[in-house]
């Protein structure tokens, strides 16, 4: 049976490393907000350039990439976070698990110096996103790599240990951070990722009034009791049997296509985050 911990004091640094724009408030913006507020520097680092992030096929690609990029600004801003907002440029979909991408990593880390590490779990089960298991494996890698003086020794930043490594969206997850008070400023920061609200949000536009009230009341009714939604899927497909119930105890069954599909509703909206909480001395124990 597994024993969780819970709210975890307050880190002095934080860097959560994603595959994409926008997963790292989706997964873990609860956290990352509590933190800030508290003293706790944030720092996000985005693995890829977020340019499939579209379901039009005639997006002008270099446009999408930038803005992907100020939205990430904007959001890291939004939960509060102080610290740096970096971006690796690795073509999204063909994130690969590489020394060159490693080494990248293992770089932010040591600049970073984080007390604590916040990425991917690359070992759920049905793990559908190519880029989200990549992402998770070669955070691991660096992690590893960061805290041992002899990986990449000619590095200009010194080797560095952090305290933990967590994993969200985890397989099995053994930690809940209570983000009771903190969900209004994930979902403001989810609404700065303006190219994802139709994708990700079933929102219109950044002028759609209707779709973020939606947005927001379905968050509301999660958290209050129980309510039955369609996720829609590209080009109007929907996936029907979705079902969250339990108030503050969330559970979720669902059937799906992809986890892009489930993921923002199985981690938008309600007052706790779940993680798999490792202490990086025993990574080789994972």
């Amino acid at each position: 049976m597994t024993v969780f911990t819970t709210d975890r004091a307050t880190p002095a640094r934080v860097l959560a490393i994603s595959a994409h724009p926008d997963d790292s408030e989706l997964q873990a913006g609860g956290t990352l907000s509590k933190w800030a507020a508290a003293g706790c520097e944030v720092s996000i680092v985005v693995c890829t350039d977020g340019s499939k992030g579209s379901w039009n096929p005639d997006a002008n690609l270099d446009e999408l990439i930038a803005a992907r990029q100020s939205e990430q600004h904007n959001a890291a801003a939004a939960l509060g976070a102080t610290g740096t907002v970096g971006f690796c440029g690795w073509v999204d979909g063909e994130l690969v698990q590489s020394p060159a991408n490693v080494r990248a990593l293992t770089e932010w880390i040591r600049k970073l110096r984080p007390t604590i590490v916040i990425t991917h779990d690359p070992w759920k089960r049905y793990r559908l996103h190519p880029d989200h298991r990549a992402a998770g494996f070669l955070v691991s890698d660096a992690v590893v790599a960061s805290r041992d003086p002899h990986f990449f020794p000619e590095m200009r930043y010194p080797h560095h240990r952090p305290d933990e490594i967590w994993y969200f969206e985890a397989d099995e997850p053994n930690h809940v951070e209570a983000v009771d008070g903190w969900l209004e400023t994930k979902i403001y920061s989810l609404e700065q990722h303006v190219s994802q609200l139709e994708s990700t949000m079933g929102i219109a536009s950044d002028i759609d009034t209707d779709g973020h009230a939606k947005f927001v009341a379905v968050s509301v009714l999660l958290r209050c009791g129980l309510v039955r939604f369609r996720l829609r899927g590209p080009r109007g497909t929907t996936n029907k049997g979705c079902r969250v119930s339990g108030g503050r105890n969330v559970f979720f069954l669902f059937r799906y296509r992809t986890d892009s599909l489930v993921s923002p509703f199985a981690a938008a909206f309600f007052d706790f985050d779940t993680m798999r909480r490792a202490p990086v001395h025993s990574l080789a124990n994972l």
